[in-house]
C-alpha cells in the first residue's frame, strides 16, 4: 500500500509539473507583441529565398520603429541626405505576416504612398528582435530590415 501511495504521489508530482511547464511556454507565447520602440540594425539581401549578403547602416544614419496596438510610425535620419524619411499609419500582424497600411508621410514617403498605401512583409518576430522581409509578386524573398527592440 506504502508503495501504491508513493507511486501516485510520483505521477501526480510529474503531471503537475509537466502542466505548469506548458502554462509558462504558453503565457510566453502569449506576451509577444511587437508593440514598443525599435531600432534598425542590418540589412539582409536574399537570393533564392536564402540570405545572400548582410550589410549594416551607413555611418550616422539611424532609423527607429514605433508601434502601439494599432498604430506605427517610423522616422528615418540619414546624414549625408537632406530628404527626409518618415511614415504614420495603422498596421495588422499575424504570426508570419506584417502590413503597415500608411496615411501620411514625409513629401518622399507621400509620392510612394500615392503609388501604394499598404506595405506588406513577411514577420519573423522574437522577444526583442524582428526581421520584415519584402517579397517580390511570386512571394519570393528579396531584401529585410532587421531590427532590435530598444524599448
Amino acid at each position: 500500500m506504502k508503495n501504491i501511495l508513493i507511486s501516485f504521489l510520483l505521477v501526480f508530482t510529474f503531471i503537475a509539473c509537466n502542466n505548469s511547464n506548458k502554462r509558462v511556454e504558453v503565457e510566453l507565447e502569449e506576451k509577444l507583441s511587437i508593440a514598443g520602440t525599435w531600432e534598425l540594425v542590418s540589412y539582409y539581401n536574399y537570393q533564392d529565398n536564402e540570405i545572400s549578403d548582410s550589410f549594416g547602416l551607413s555611418a550616422g544614419t539611424r532609423q527607429v520603429k514605433m508601434y502601439t496596438d494599432n498604430h506605427v510610425m517610423w522616422a528615418r535620419r540619414v546624414p549625408s541626405d537632406s530628404t527626409e524619411f518618415f511614415g504614420f499609419g495603422k498596421y495588422v500582424i499575424t504570426d508570419t505576416s506584417l502590413v503597415e497600411t500608411l496615411d501620411y508621410g514625409s513629401a518622399f514617403m507621400n509620392q510612394a504612398i500615392e503609388e501604394n498605401i499598404e506595405f506588406p512583409f513577411e514577420l519573423e518576430l522574437e522577444k526583442d528582435r524582428f526581421i520584415q522581409i519584402e517579397l517580390d509578386e511570386d512571394g519570393n524573398r528579396i531584401f529585410s530590415e532587421n531590427y532590435d527592440r530598444i524599448e
